[in-house]
């Protein structure tokens, strides 16, 4: 009932919500042949997978100011990081995500697409998406770009900041095991928020080449690896989750 595990429990719904979005539907298309989809099976698959992708962005950040505090405000974490803050930090994470792409799927659902009707891609994006419609999309990309930046960068830099801290607070304590002890309580999200960060800015907010290939690299990683080594990472760490399988 500690608000790391609260948050964690968060993370752990958001990611089954997240892959079984994606995965069933992927499965489905290699082992079974059928690669086709739905317009409103597109739309409903984006739509949810933009929305959660968004929300993991702000719980991550979350997260970073949750170790934040244990790190650098050891004394007042406890009357800070209270059970009515951690619901309203939780709330706010999970309806800003789903307003955002709220916005952004209201202008794409109105494009036309008069073919060709194949997406390059291995699941409906908001990019793929947008390159097969007919209609003029300068708008709609530059919306789509906007909205990626503000759900990932703020977050990004709040997070990067959150470590900063941490890192020189680690880096000022006297004692050798002190800072190994600090450090492993933050080090198994920092591993998360690095992967994460880096294959979604990659994707939608850093300028990369016009290839077929490069986005669907970096899509693998916070659609697939992302999801499924997040449980492994923070048991692997975690000290109370090897005491209780010990204890099984």
């Amino acid at each position: 009932h500690t608000p790391m595990y609260f948050f964690l429990g968060n993370l752990a719904y958001l990611e089954i919500c997240y892959s079984s979005n994606l995965l069933p539907r992927l499965l489905l298309s290699y082992l079974g042949g059928d690669r086709s989809i739905s317009v409103n099976g597109c739309f409903t698959q984006y739509y949810f997978f933009g929305c959660l992708a968004a929300v993991e962005c702000y719980l991550l950040a979350v997260m970073s100011y949750d170790r934040y505090l244990a790190v650098c405000r050891p004394l007042h974490y406890s009357s800070r990081m209270d059970t009515k803050l951690c619901l309203q930090l939780a709330s706010v994470s999970w309806a800003s995500g789903f307003l955002s792409n709220s916005v952004l799927m209201s202008l794409i659902s109105t494009l036309d697409f008069c073919g060709p009707n194949e997406i390059e891609h291995f699941f409906c994006d908001a990019f793929p998406i947008i390159k097969l419609s007919c209609s003029d999309t300068q708008v709609t990309g530059l919306v789509t770009s906007i909205v990626a930046g503000m759900c990932s960068l703020p977050p990004f830099l709040l997070t990067s900041l959150s470590y900063l801290y941490i890192i020189i607070a680690i880096l000022r304590m006297p004692s050798a095991t002190g800072r190994k002890k600090a450090f492993s309580t933050c080090s198994s999200h920092l591993i998360v928020v690095i992967l994460f960060y880096w294959s979604i800015l990659s994707v939608y907010v850093l300028p990369h080449h016009d290839t077929q290939t490069s986005p669907k690299v970096f899509s693998i990683f916070y659609t697939i690896v992302t999801p499924l080594v997040n449980p492994l990472i923070y048991s692997l760490r975690n000290r109370e989750v090897k005491e209780a399988l010990q204890k099984q």
